[in-house]
């Protein structure tokens, strides 16, 4: 029987004990209808997970024993922070719920040219209040063991500026016909490995993390891409077949994911 997972506050695990307040009360009573002696798992969003037997289930709180605690599986290696530009519609949502099933640890909504809104003033609260929510939700149905992180929007020169602090920064692009991702990937490794002896080689070292920069519908413009490389940002394709602005930073993330291991 699948066990439900929840994103708790670290405070209210104490003493072997857990006690949930707040909205989640209504979630677990009313919503679930879960009833004492029924068990679930809590995350404290540091990693760890906790197997609790809820005990008392009443209308301003639901408590439980913790029975253990371990760390949470679902969590990758490689660090992932995708900066994906705002699409239409419900398109940006459906990236940030697949995002954080697939292992993406971070996200950073980006205004590029060809965006359909120019400021950051027209991102409100209340949307990206929405894609927190989409976010927590994708996280417990996925079994993370951290929210990935959602960061304020910024406008594409920013983002530029600032992945040149983050090490390794790559952007699929449809302008791009010569270098591939497993260009990128395999020259990335070779550089790590450089000075190794033969024994160390394999199996295949990885980034501690790493970024990635995806444009919105109608890609990035010339200009973008010149900007991008002056910052050091790798431009890439990914393949023969144009794949949608939705679609690119996922297939990209799987295909590092795998690369490295983590999807084994």
């Amino acid at each position: 029987m699948t066990q439900h997972r929840f994103f708790v506050h670290p405070e209210w695990l104490q003493d072997n004990r857990l006690v949930i307040q707040g909205d989640l009360v209504h979630q677990i009573r009313n919503v679930l209808r879960m009833r004492p002696g029924d068990r679930i798992i809590a995350l404290d969003n540091s990693g760890w997970e906790y197997q609790v037997d809820l005990d008392s289930i009443e209308k301003d709180a639901v408590t439980g024993q913790i029975l253990q605690k371990t760390l949470a599986p679902g969590e990758p290696r490689t660090k992932i922070r995708l900066y994906q530009g705002v699409l239409r519609g419900r398109n940006l949502e459906w990236v940030l719920q697949k995002g954080t099933e697939l292992g993406i640890v971070e996200f950073v909504p980006l205004i590029s040219d060809r965006c359909l809104m120019s400021s950051l003033d027209d991102i409100s609260a209340a949307k990206i209040t929405r894609w927190q929510r989409i976010i927590l939700e994708a996280a417990e149905q996925s079994r993370r063991g951290r929210l990935p992180r959602l960061q304020p929007p910024l406008m594409f020169s920013q983002a530029c500026e600032q992945t040149r602090q983050e090490g390794l920064a790559l952007m699929p692009w449809e302008g791009e016909h010569q270098v591939s991702l497993q260009d990128v990937l395999g020259k990335e490794d070779q550089r790590q490995e450089a000075g190794d002896d033969a024994r160390s080689r394999h199996p295949k070292r990885r980034p501690f993390a790493l970024s990635l920069i995806v444009g919105p519908e109608g890609g990035f413009t010339d200009e973008e891409a010149a900007l991008a490389r002056r910052y050091g940002v790798r431009t890439l394709t990914l393949g023969p077949r144009v794949l949608r602005a939705e679609t690119a930073g996922l297939v990209a993330a799987a295909a590092i994911l795998y690369e490295f291991g983590d999807l084994a």
